[in-house]
């Protein structure tokens, strides 16, 4: 398959860029799969009620099918055709912050969304993305687009155009090239099935905002059954791993420097994921920095980036600092254990 590749300027008016949004609608609306930006990472779109189209975003991710995908709108109103039993709670969620990284999981309407989609669950999982290309190409397809992201299955999520044409170039239709996105890590992902939202995946927004603007909130466990289905993406399997075994070090700068010797004595090339703050303490065979300490958002944004770089180095195993849970750095934490395996090793 011949992907086309369509670049928009996110700083003009979309508009400018409606013959390259009109012929990726018309990909969607045939049946067939497109990448496109948001706010938070790229995405792979298909038809959320099309079978076919459904199954092609799970082919060209290889991604296993008990993985609910997220349906992106561009207006709001869609929300009521595609679920029902909303919270008062979630309208005010809703309201706060779409567009943007925030996604609401409600009982679904029966015939309105593939079971492909959902997983098979009485759920489904909506957001509105913030982003100009994103929305104006949902508006021209006519219809709500399911959307993971667009990267094979368990690798890091792509941040840019090239990023999603390195996993998927020739599997799927076409990709919307609208530069790095902001964000940088996937939305926050909120249960409002229950009386209160319960936080199944950090993200963009943060359990402190929702629960200011709701009078209570909480984060769920991460599953630990294995045979459970489970409710949101990200919630059961590996993901955003680089190519060579990623570790955790829980431990000081020195902590590390002493594993990372003792690696390199053992003939292994080792790599260091920092933040520039610390990029030139360590000695190691390839040190990237993801961003910066003072500011995690700099990390949420370039973290990914920084993952896919050392696939491009000769490296056996990579060491990463860890962050403080708090605020994006609970997603940020999020991310980086799912790329370890949970592997922690403690000084």
């Amino acid at each position: 398959m011949n992907t086309k590749h369509w670049v928009v300027d996110n700083y003009q008016d979309i508009r400018q860029h409606y013959p390259q949004i009109k012929e990726a609608a018309a990909f969607l609306q045939q049946g067939e799969v497109v990448a496109f930006p948001t706010e938070t990472v790229y995405g792979l779109g298909g038809q959320v009620k099309l079978n076919s189209a459904v199954e092609k975003i799970f082919q060209a991710k290889g991604r296993p099918s008990d993985n609910p995908l997220i349906v992106h709108i561009a207006d709001q109103a869609d929300v009521e055709k595609l679920a029902c039993s909303i919270p008062h709670y979630a309208y005010k969620l809703m309201e706060a912050f779409w567009p943007g990284p925030l996604t609401v999981i409600l009982p679904r309407k029966k015939g309105e969304v593939s079971e492909l989609v959902t997983a098979g669950l009485d759920t489904v999982a909506i957001r509105m993305p913030d982003h100009p290309a994103a929305l104006a190409l949902i508006k021209e397809a006519g219809v709500p687009v399911a959307a993971p992201s667009a990267n094979r299955s368990g690798k890091p999520s792509p941040t840019t155009a090239r990023h999603v044409l390195d996993d998927l170039n020739g599997r799927i239709a076409g990709v919307i090239d609208g530069g790095e996105t902001g964000v940088g890590i996937e939305s926050t992902v909120v249960d409002c099935t229950g009386p209160f939202p319960i936080v199944l995946r950090p993200g963009g927004v943060t359990e402190k905002e929702i629960e200011q603007l709701t009078g209570k909130a909480a984060t769920n466990a991460v599953l630990k059954n294995k045979e459970e289905a489970p409710k949101a993406p990200g919630m059961k399997y590996a993901h955003y791993a680089p190519e060579a075994p990623l570790y955790l070090i829980e431990g000081t700068q020195e902590t590390i420097q002493k594993t990372v010797d003792k690696w390199r004595a053992d003939g292994k090339k080792v790599g260091v994921l920092t933040t520039e703050e610390n990029q030139k303490r360590y000695l190691a065979d390839t040190v990237i920095a993801c961003g910066r300490r003072d500011d995690l958002t700099t990390v949420a944004k370039n973290l990914y980036s920084a993952l896919r770089l050392f696939n491009e180095q000769p490296v056996d195993v990579i060491f990463a600092e860890p962050f403080p849970k708090e605020g994006v750095g609970e997603a940020i934490m999020n991310r980086l254990e799912k790329a370890a395996g949970h592997k922690w090793i403690v000084g």
